[in-house]
C-alpha cells in the first residue's frame, strides 16, 4: 500500500480537497498555532463528545506527536486525517479523519469529525464532508464508510442522514468517551448508496486557490487519525 500512499500524498499536494466555502488538506507542522488555539478556544465545547484529552493536549509536543502517529498510520494505509480550512481566509475550521481503514473483503474505514465552537451550525462540516466522500470511495477505493455518534447528538445524527447515511443500530457502551463508556447509535454509507453531491465552490474559491498555491500553503506531510466522537455541528 505503500504505492497508494505515495500516490495519495502527492495529489493532495497538487490538489486539496474543496467544497463550497472549504478546502480540506493533511495537517503541517505550521498548523500548530492554529490548531492548538481552536483546540484551546472550543475545549469545554468539544470534551463532551471526544475520548478523555492528556494532560499536555495543548502543547505543540503533543500536535508535533500527532503528526508522527498520523505519518506512521498513513503509511499503513490504515488512517488518514485532514484538516478543514475556510477558502476566503485560511481559517482552521476542524477536522475530519478517515479511521480504521480494512482491506482486503472489507474494504471499508470509520470516520470522526470535530469542528471549532465558534464554527459551528454554518454548515461547515456538512460542505467538507460533501467533499470527501467521494475522495475516500473513489480515491481510497472504500466500499462502506461507518460513523458512530452518541445518541443525544442530535447534530450529528442529522448530519450523517443529509449525507445519506443510514442508521444501522444501537451498540451499548460502544466507545469511552470523556471518560465513559457510552452508547452509540451507528450509521453506515455504501458506495452504491444515494449520496449528498459535492457543495459547488463558491464563486471566489477558484481566486483564493491561486493565492493559497502563490503563497506556499499546500505542501501536506503524511497523516492520519486517530478515533474520535463527532461534536456537535
Amino acid at each position: 500500500m505503500i504505492g497508494l500512499f505515495k500516490s495519495l500524498s502527492q495529489a493532495v499536494r497538487a490538489k486539496p480537497v474543496r467544497a463550497g466555502r472549504v478546502y480540506l488538506r493533511p495537517p503541517v507542522r505550521r498548523d500548530a498555532k492554529k490548531w492548538l488555539a481552536l483546540r484551546g478556544s472550543s475545549r469545554s465545547f468539544l470534551e463532551p463528545w471526544e475520548p478523555t484529552w492528556p494532560k499536555d493536549a495543548l502543547t505543540r509536543k503533543a500536535f508535533f506527536r500527532r503528526l508522527r502517529a498520523y505519518a506512521i498510520h498513513t503509511n499503513s494505509d490504515t488512517a488518514y486525517i485532514f484538516l478543514i480550512f475556510r477558502s476566503n481566509d485560511r481559517a482552521l475550521l476542524g477536522g475530519i479523519s478517515i479511521n480504521d481503514v480494512r482491506r482486503g473483503v472489507a474494504q471499508s474505514c470509520s470516520i470522526g469529525y470535530w469542528i471549532g465552537e465558534e464554527y459551528c451550525r454554518e454548515g461547515y462540516m456538512a460542505e467538507a464532508l460533501s467533499g470527501l466522500l467521494p475522495f475516500i470511495f473513489e480515491r481510497l477505493k472504500i466500499h462502506r464508510i461507518e460513523a458512530a455518534c452518541l445518541p443525544h447528538n442530535q447534530a450529528s445524527r442529522a448530519l450523517l442522514t443529509k449525507l445519506g447515511f443510514q442508521e444501522e443500530g444501537h451498540v451499548r457502551r460502544y466507545l469511552k468517551i470523556n471518560g465513559q463508556w457510552q452508547d452509540h447509535v451507528l450509521f453506515g454509507l455504501l458506495d452504491t448508496d444515494p449520496r449528498l453531491a459535492p457543495t459547488p465552490l463558491e464563486k471566489n474559491a477558484t481566486t483564493s486557490s491561486r493565492r493559497i498555491r502563490r503563497r506556499g500553503h499546500l505542501a501536506p506531510t503524511p497523516s492520519t487519525a486517530q478515533r474520535v466522537s463527532h461534536s456537535k455541528l
